[in-house]
């Protein structure tokens, strides 16, 4: 008891003295909370730009400007730099052969102006060394703000010189018609300037985003998008070493062998340019080969980035919103709910007679007007209760508008730890109630996975489609275009040039001859070909993997049924299972009326159980299981071993509402004592998360099995804990009194 004479603030001091380890918590949070609001940011404000330092912890966006543009320019630069080898090493003008007046392809270059090869060398040199500032800015070797406005000013140094040469040729030297003609090395330099502005411009809208504040001063990449990046960079080395090697062996201009190794590594095989004597035949085997594997090798990467990139910016985005939509509906619907309940309650207090009976609105379940995959109902206790506005319900808006404020509105909603929490209202609800109303959120959430799936799936294979139509129809109007002159291709020619070309196939009856074609040939066929094997890929998540069930589904209806397939067809279909039964059921009693006539004893033949033949558990016997410390630990371990066979498995386990309430009790009995268990079970539901909230392990980075096997080894390390003697806990207890004890001496 406090001494009378003791004045309050040397109680309040005496009291604050004794150890208390949650208010000691609580004084270091506050004081961290106060050392962050007192740290001045390092965001500098300019003008109208926001420059955020190298690394920080706000919030990107500008997916696309930040992340694949500089893939994009990473590919571009050095394809831009072989383009400008071409064009520096290969005269720009050609004289007709007298044999085959204008034939491109017999044509033979004579020199061009030392200007022009001085002022193509310099916009070599702006190019390259451009796109090793950017490979340096990516290597984080030299800082963002230095490396990427010098590889912009270089690649449009690099633009414009090649652009002036193009023009003061054309001005001033150009080729007389008809004995002479523009050759590949003059649209070589065309197209390496179209690509040198069109890096620079992309990489412009990146240094734009950072200006505003978008994200910080370096370029967000992951691993595999850097391999990519530099297995680009290998692959259009290789590309341009074998060019030369090939011109050097086979007599080539460096144009003709440029195209030659793009025909040969891309796998083409056109067969009008062959290596004429052995040296070349042989160099053929390791170039092959080696462009063979880095071209796979990016091709690859590629495509992972693409689901990646698919995955966190669309896939993500489209659970999200239909995850909003979910809970705006069960809002809205419940504000009705409860606006009919109050109408009523007043007409039943005014003496009006009412046309239904009062009813609970957190007794109801809702049943979507859209109806997802899975035929569900959405409406539970857990969100009109977790989800309730005070506010009447809004007039309808748009969409985009809905979404953002729903999502404003979760952000300052209490979180769904305890989303069945019973409220004083209203009786207790049975065990099977509570269990039938989450089913109904799980069915809903499952219903958005299915449809996600799907999504993922489609979309990718829609945009691969696209992509694969505009590069085939654009390109053949291009090639119909240029080889008009030359070879005299209709258009229809040209798309079936394009498509043998895209597939690989290679006849040779039509193959690029102008010295426009080949050039343009290169860059096409370095984008069509790893864009076909990404759709050929996409087919094998979609069309293909239907017509393998199709195969499959056919192969166990006639000549080849797996085990088990009957059985698990007729127990997928309920009326079937009834029909046998009842023939069966007949049978038996023939058996049973034959038996009687012949005087033997009527009885079961075999009253033992198939202890294999275990059914999945029921929501009546998940309601009615008794809980038992003991049988529920026995229990945890079975079901480890079981969620370990389930994760080896190929394809990954989806596991029942019934299967995920079982495992959650063996996850929640050690979290408190058992006799406590059921209780909890009655006021705050079997499941302890939202299947539609944010902490749904539906939206979980893991598998279901994955996520259940960690919660499950949680679990029985906290039953282990449990089972310590009482004097070891309070041995370890009296051990930390005493260190705590030492450290307040020493301070």
């Amino acid at each position: 008891m406090q001494d009378l004479d003791t004045p309050p603030d040397s109680a309040t001091t005496t009291n604050e003295s004794t150890y208390n380890p949650n208010r000691s918590l609580q004084k270091e949070e506050e004081e961290s909370v106060e050392s962050l609001e007192r740290t001045p940011t390092q965001v500098k404000e300019l003008w109208k730009f926001r420059l955020r330092p190298s690394e920080d912890d706000e919030p990107q966006d500008w997916w696309f400007a930040s992340t694949a543009i500089p893939l994009l320019a990473a590919t571009t630069g050095p394809l831009a730099n072989v383009m400008s080898i071409a064009a520096l090493v290969t005269s720009w003008r050609s004289n007709y052969d007298p044999q085959y007046p204008g034939q491109d392809q017999y044509s033979v270059g004579f020199p061009d102006p030392r200007w022009c090869i001085a002022l193509n060398a310099s916009s070599l040199v702006c190019g390259f060394v451009g796109n090793i500032f950017l490979l340096f800015n990516f290597t984080k070797r030299i800082r963002y703000i230095v490396a990427l406005p010098m590889t912009i000013i270089l690649w449009y140094f690099a633009t414009g010189i090649l652009m002036g040469i193009t023009i003061s040729v054309n001005e001033y030297v150009p080729p007389i018609p008809p004995d002479q003609t523009y050759s590949q090395g003059f649209w070589h330099a065309v197209i390496a300037s179209v690509l040198y502005l069109c890096s620079s411009m992309l990489l412009m809208i990146n240094m734009l985003g950072y200006f505003l504040g978008h994200y910080p001063q370096h370029f967000e990449l992951s691993d595999e998008q850097r391999n990519l990046i530099l297995q680009t960079m290998m692959f259009f080395i290789w590309l341009a070493a074998g060019g030369g090697v090939f011109a050097r062996v086979c007599g080539w201009d460096y144009a003709d062998a440029l195209y030659f190794a793009d025909v040969t590594v891309l796998t083409v095989g056109f067969g009008d340019f062959v290596a004429p004597n052995d040296t070349g035949r042989g160099l053929i085997f390791p170039f092959s080969v080696g462009g063979i594997i880095i071209l796979g090798l990016m091709v690859s990467s590629i495509r992972r980035f693409a689901q990646e990139l698919g995955h966190d910016k669309v896939v993500k985005k489209h659970v999200e919103s239909r995850r909003i939509r979910t809970l705006e509906r069960s809002i809205q619907i419940s504000h009705e709910n409860e606006r009919n309940h109050d109408l009523e309650r007043g007409l039943s207090e005014n003496g009006l007679q009412s046309i239904s009976a009062p009813f609970n609105p957190r007794r109801q379940t809702i049943a979507f007007a859209n109806p997802l995959p899975l035929p569900v109902q959405m409406m539970s206790p857990k969100s009109s209760r977790s989800f309730s506005l005070k506010s009447p319900l809004s007039p309808l808006r748009s969409p985009a508008s809905t979404l953002s404020n729903m999502s404003e509105r979760i952000k300052h909603m209490k979180p769904l730890s305890s989303p069945f929490k019973r409220s004083n209202r209203g009786p207790r609800k049975s065990k099977l109630l509570i269990l039938r109303e989450e089913k109904d959120r799980f069915d809903a959430m499952r219903g958005i996975q299915y449809s996600t799936r799907r999504f993922k799936r489609y979309s990718a294979l829609t945009m691969s489609i696209i992509a694969f139509g505009l590069l085939w129809c654009v390109g053949a109007v291009v090639f119909w275009r240029i080889e008009q002159k030359t070879q005299s291709l209709s258009y229809f020619e040209a798309l079936y040039f394009c498509y043998v070309s895209l597939l690989t196939i290679g006849y040779g009856d039509l193959a690029p001859k102008s010295n426009a074609g080949k050039p343009f040939f290169i860059v096409w066929s370095l984008i069509a070909v790893p864009t076909m094997t990404i759709l050929i890929s996409d087919m094998s998540d979609t069309v293909v993997a239907s017509y393998k069930r199709g195969t499959f589904t056919l192969a166990d209806w006639t000549v080849l049924p797996k085990k088990g397939f009957f059985r698990a067809f007729i127990e997928e279909h309920p009326w079937l299972m009834r029909t046998l039964q009842f023939l069966q059921h007949k049978s038996q009693q023939r058996a049973v009326e034959k038996r009687i006539a012949a005087g033997f004893a009527t009885g079961p033949a075999n009253d033992d159980e198939d202890p294999d033949n275990t059914s999945p558990p029921t929501l009546e016997a998940l309601a009615q299981d008794a809980l038992d410390e003991h049988a529920l630990a026995r229990k945890l371990a079975l079901a480890i071993r079981r969620t370990s066979y389930d994760l080896k498995a190929v394809d990954h386990r989806r596991y029942t509402y019934e299967e995920w309430v079982d495992y959650t009790r063996l996850i929640r009995f050690t979290r408190s004592f058992p006799s406590n268990l059921e209780e909890e079970e009655e006021e705050e539901g079997i499941i302890e998360w939202d299947w539609i909230g944010e902490n749904s392990p539906m939206l979980a980075e893991q598998s279901e099995a994955e996520w259940l096997l960690d919660r499950l080894c949680e679990s029985l390390g906290r039953y282990m804990h449990r089972q310590l003697p009482q004097h070891a806990k309070e041995r370890k207890r009296s051990r930390i009194e005493e260190r705590f004890t030492y450290s307040r001496r020493e301070s």
